[in-house]
């Protein structure tokens, strides 16, 4: 019984990560991720996976982002009926990210065929509320370091990651006869040590086989205090009377700058001014960050007080429609955190359609923009951005802090890759865009490492005797391939390459 990987997703891209694992007796599923981004790369949402969604034994689920967790309700769709082990953070988490992602996949068919911008008619939602539900019923909570069998002859372990509340990196160990107790560490998303509000990253175990993230693989961080990075980028803006428009996703990020802007505001590096939180998802999240303060999951020493010490004294909290729409006839000086943290959806871009066009106002990425968002193009110099159909002129300052990433630079991905006994005998480098794939792969080959970059739906398998793996074959379909699967989402729904 040979082991072996297949990826499925999260190969040659930062989005839809999904591996396959199989031993001959089980298959599991590390991730089950959403593509985002390129219009490509979204399409192959609704392609069919590689495999059968009924023939997975479980899904075993690094942490609760979108890009990792949102295709769970299309899987139990297609007719997955679990279990997804995953830690009790994520657990919480997954709940209000896969009731919001149905929630906007439902809002954007609706309003398709009421606008009819769609060429599908009628434009259905890759996944809605009844499908979350039932991927939500399937999670099983499984705290950090316990055993666990995922499937005959498959133990799992979850270490802390340090990326958000409960993310996790994945320990393996197989032992079937082919593999011969083989173990690979699959790393999730791999978060940076000394961060305000998460733990640091665990060290790495000893391990045969490494499924490493590459996401910041060609760079590094800015390593100035975040605070006063912040503080710099932020405080001419609020002197000339502008708005300030932090695009943020809900899950961490909305949480690590309300808590950075309190701690700047109560050491007078910036002036009290509105801070406006537009994102219902936002106020559920940091609730349940709460729930959390006091234990190993969280930082200790940036919450003291509960969850509302996450955010400044006058934070102004907007749930409802009307309250956020409410935010239209405010002047500057102001500050409005709003999701999605890649400008790809959700209540900012109604704020990102008239701060952008004041030359007195900043918009502020506070993180990673990944290809074919409207946050990559503001980082990339765009000077319109296309919103609700027609394009918007960017007349606005702009100003982007990568120190704010969750996520560990490349310098950080080698120290922790070659920490503890030093580099495994495999690696294999995923969730990466080409330059960062390439970089990171220079960096960790030697004569005792070799280091693959798979690309999208190859399969892997250990040879017996060696401990290495053996390329055998991509099952990606050919261009022009058709693919079964609903074709009529708001923009999907054609063949894809």
């Amino acid at each position: 019984m040979s082991l072996s990987l297949e990826f499925d997703g999260g190969a040659g891209t930062v989005t839809g990560s999904r591996l396959l694992v199989e031993d001959g007796e089980s298959r599991i599923l590390i991730d089950c991720g959403m593509f985002q981004g390129l219009k490509e790369l979204r399409l192959r949402n609704w392609a069919p996976p590689s495999f059968s969604p009924k023939s997975i034994d479980a899904v075993v689920l690094t942490h609760a982002h979108l890009d990792h967790s949102g295709y769970l309700p299309r899987l139990a769709h297609l007719g997955f009926r679990g279990p997804i082990y995953c830690t009790p953070g994520t657990a919480d988490l997954a709940r209000i990210v896969l009731l919001d992602a149905a929630h906007i996949q439902e809002e954007d068919a609706e309003r398709a065929n009421r606008k009819q911008y769609s060429k599908h008619h009628p434009a259905l939602p890759l996944f809605d509320h009844r499908a979350a539900e039932q991927a939500i019923a399937m999670l099983e909570r499984v705290p950090f370091g316990a055993a666990l069998q995922a499937g005959p002859g498959l133990n799992v372990r979850f270490h802390r990651s340090g990326h958000i509340l409960g993310s996790a990196f994945v320990e393996l160990n197989a032992e079937s006869a082919g593999a011969q107790g083989h173990t690979i560490v699959f790393s999730g998303d791999l978060g940076r040590p000394h961060m305000p509000l998460h733990p640091d990253p665990e060290p790495l175990p000893e391990c045969d086989t490494l499924v490493l993230e590459a996401t910041y693989g060609a760079r590094n961080h800015d390593r100035r205090p975040l605070i006063g990075q912040l503080a710099e980028a932020i405080r001419p803006t609020l002197a000339r009377g502008g708005i300030v428009l932090v695009p943020a996703f809900a899950v961490a990020r909305a949480q690590l700058v309300t808590w950075l802007l309190r701690e700047a505001m109560d050491n007078n590096e910036l002036p009290r001014v509105p801070l406006h939180i537009d994102s219902p998802m936002a106020t559920e999240v940091t609730a349940v960050y709460g729930k959390y303060v006091g234990t190993p999951e969280l930082d200790p020493g940036t919450t003291p007080a509960g969850a509302q010490s996450l955010f400044p004294r006058d934070v102004q909290l907007h749930t409802t429609v009307e309250e956020s729409r409410a935010l239209n006839a405010l002047k500057g000086p102001r500050i409005i955190i709003a999701s999605s943290g890649m400008l790809t959806g959700g209540r900012v871009l109604h704020h990102l359609e008239r701060i952008a066009q004041g030359p007195e106002n900043l918009i502020l990425l506070a993180g990673y923009q990944a290809a074919g968002t409207r946050g990559r193009a503001l980082a990339d110099g765009a000077k319109t951005v296309r919103v609700h159909g027609h394009d918007v002129p960017v007349r606005c300052h702009f100003a982007s802090i990568e120190g704010l990433s969750a996520h560990a630079d490349a310098d950080e991905l080698v120290a922790w890759a070659g920490g503890g006994a030093g580099l495994p005998q495999n690696v294999f480098l995923v969730h990466g865009e080409e330059d960062g794939l390439t970089a990171l792969q220079k960096r960790l080959r030697s004569a005792r490492t070799t280091v693959h970059v798979p690309r999208l739906r190859q399969r892997f398998v250990l040879g017996e005797s060696s401990g290495r793996w053996r390329e055998d074959g991509a099952a990606e379909p050919a261009a022009g391939e058709p693919q079964t699967g609903s074709p009529r989402g708001p923009e999907l729904g054609r063949r894809w390459r």
